[in-house]
């Protein structure tokens, strides 16, 4: 597993220790420590940690409130911790972005794999992120595309194919990517 760079939000300072102990034993960073909600959020958008372990009940600003903002900042994957085990605080954590859930009293053989977890998870959704991006790219270039050969045969009588073709030249004597192409001929004949 790489090296993290780890931001720890906790109260309880006795925790906090043992944690940044044990994540120094698996070979990680602790770049930032808060024992409140709005000393976390902060660290979090200054240091842009690698991994976020927040608390659930901390002064001020709640965990679950901080791993929201974190996640919808895209800072970086959150796990939870907690003392808690109840059913509600788990689905406000997932509901608030947590990649995993670790529950006191841990230790390192707990505290690994959902590092490995979260992080991975963070990672998969990131590319998951970028393909739907991608598509929608190419669907929206698709239509533009298909709105220009429309065009083209109603302007000059052509059947699609040729429609199609006579795009690809533009584009290859112009040396403009279809989509520039297709948005030059839809505007040009609004």
């Amino acid at each position: 597993m790489a090296r993290l760079r780890i931001l720890i939000a906790e109260d309880e300072a006795i925790i906090r220790l043992d944690l940044k102990e044990m994540l120094a034993e698996l070979g990680h960073i602790v770049v930032g420590e808060a024992w409140d909600g709005e000393t976390a959020l902060e660290l979090a958008e200054a240091l842009r940690p690698d991994l976020a372990i927040l608390d659930i009940k901390m002064p001020g600003i709640n965990g679950v409130e901080v791993a929201r903002a974190i996640t919808t900042a895209e800072i970086c994957p959150v796990i939870m911790l907690t003392a808690y085990s109840q059913r509600s605080l788990i689905n406000e954590a997932i509901k608030a972005g947590a990649m995993a859930y670790l529950v006191k009293p841990f230790d390192k053989s707990g505290l690994m794999p959902a590092i490995e977890v979260a992080r991975s998870r963070f990672l998969e959704m990131r590319e998951l992120e970028g393909q739907v991006k991608d598509l929608e790219e190419r669907l929206e270039v698709r239509k533009l595309i298909e709105r220009a050969k429309g065009v083209l045969m109603h302007e000059h009588g052509l059947d699609e194919a040729a429609a199609f073709r006579k795009l690809q030249k533009w584009s290859m004597d112009r040396q403009l990517s279809l989509k520039k192409v297709a948005e030059e001929i839809i505007q040009s004949h609004s």
